[in-house]
């Protein structure tokens, strides 16, 4: 697309050369441009002349503030901001942000549903930006498909997302937003309350990512139709989930798609068990004759849990590796384990955070939900109900399974017990690091 250079205000062409139309909104143009200075492609947010008055300046001020704030790599980045004077009688605002490569997601659900697994990774890296932004007393209040901006790998099977668009966000709780600022497909996504008008908090933008999660599921809206009929509509029904989507999923979405706030999981309690499904559908694709690690020592690993269960007091411990077609378990003569295999005991979470992973009591607790065993629906036992575990880090960082116990009563672990586990899970990977040098 060619851009007439008199459009492009004067301080921009200074430094900035529009290249294309990225997208367009009731207020504002986004184009690629080249920043000349560092000799890379940015992402150019240029607001229109017409969109000068006290109000405009003051959403457009706040939409600044709260991107500065902003640092986190699932958030997209401020580079710039200013305000274009050169012509009194055609101000122009505009910002210059990170560039992301690829599409976003509403352009990708007009080719259909996703796949689980997909739509996992996708909600995963959406909820762990909206765990940082509401860390900071943000709201987004705007979280839809036309909002995140996605990638995918060159096989199509692993995607990274970036959240973006805070022109009506709010820093701490704020009312819902007025009728006449309403933009093309935000009220599909409301929740209750901003339908309600009533004060909109963090939960709110839990419910708008589980109806995005839905549509990604099943490529139709939760909420079709007129503005008016739409919101309506989510106050006097939940959104209905189909049969086809996995019993997980359902559990997960109709907890997010609660009619009362108070009932919604915290965004991050959604983002684990997001990472939980992400794992479990990925385990699902991955052949076993590509295993990570192959010719697993049993001697050492069956010690290693022998010690986990002893020292922390529980009836069962398990070593699992990813690929691998076995777990280590060591377990008490009276419980039933036969149900423990491959993939079972591989902490997802800890896979993609990095960190520990505790379920006190899998009956109360939502992260419960996709864990290969302690949901029933994914193919666990419901005898279970304690679960702690971690990673097993290579030197780089990246995760190869996980060191866990369990055990069929609730309960806690403290930072003592945590440490042993941990010191444990590095013992194996000192292990699986001398098998792979010999």
């Amino acid at each position: 697309m060619s851009i007439e250079p008199d459009f492009w205000p004067t301080r921009l062409r200074r430094r900035y050369t529009p290249l294309s139309l990225i997208a367009h909104g009731g207020m504002a143009k986004v184009y690629r441009a080249r920043d000349e200075f560092l000799g890379r492609d940015v992402a150019v947010k240029l607001f229109r002349a017409t969109a000068t008055a006290e109000s405009d300046f003051r959403r457009q001020e706040v939409e600044v503030n709260v991107l500065a704030r902003l640092n986190h790599p699932n958030v997209v980045t401020l580079l710039d901001a200013a305000v274009d004077r050169s012509d009194s009688e055609d101000t122009r605002i505009y910002y210059v942000m990170e560039l992301v490569v690829g599409s976003d997601l509403k352009n990708r659900l007009d080719s259909g549903p996703m796949g689980a697994r997909q739509v996992a990774q996708i909600g995963y890296w959406v909820s762990t930006a909206l765990e940082h932004v509401h860390g900071l007393g943000i709201v987004h209040r705007d979280v839809k498909p036309a909002n995140i901006l996605i990638t995918a790998s060159a096989d199509g099977q692993t995607m990274t997302a970036k959240l973006g668009d805070f022109g009506i966000a709010s820093v701490g709780n704020a009312r819902a937003i007025p009728d006449e600022e309403f933009v093309t497909g935000t009220v599909a996504y409301l929740s209750p309350e901003q339908a309600r008008g009533e004060e909109v908090g963090p939960a709110s933008d839990v419910y708008s990512l589980g109806l995005v999660l839905l549509q990604c599921l099943t490529a139709t809206l939760a909420f079709p139709g007129p503005a008016q009929h739409s919101a309506m509509a989510r106050l006097l029904d939940d959104p209905e989930i189909p049969d086809t989507v996995a019993p997980q999923w359902k559990q997960l979405l109709r907890a997010m798609t609660s009619r009362e706030a108070a009932d919604r999981p915290d965004i991050h309690d959604v983002a684990l068990a997001l990472a939980q499904l992400s794992f479990t559908e990925s385990g699902r694709h991955r052949s076993r004759s590509a295993a990570v690690v192959p010719g697993l020592p049993d001697d050492a690993f069956d010690r290693i849990t022998a010690v986990a269960a002893r020292v922390l007091a529980v009836p069962i411990a398990a070593v699992s590796i990813v690929g691998s077609s076995r777990m280590w378990v060591t377990a008490r003569n009276d419980l039933e384990v036969t149900r423990l295999g491959g993939d079972a005991g591989v902490n997802g979470t800890a896979l993609l955070r990095q960190e520990p992973w505790v379920i006190e009591d899998a009956r109360l607790d939502p992260l419960a939900v996709g864990n290969p065993l302690l949901s029933p629906a994914s193919g666990g036992s419901d005898e279970l109900r304690f679960y702690a575990g971690v990673p097993l880090l290579r030197a780089d960082a990246t995760a190869l399974g996980t060191l866990c116990v369990l055990d069929t009563k609730p309960r806690s672990i403290d930072a003592l017990d945590m440490s042993t586990l941990q010191d444990l899970a590095a013992i194996v990977m000192r292990e699986l690091d001398w098998r792979a040098g010999h």
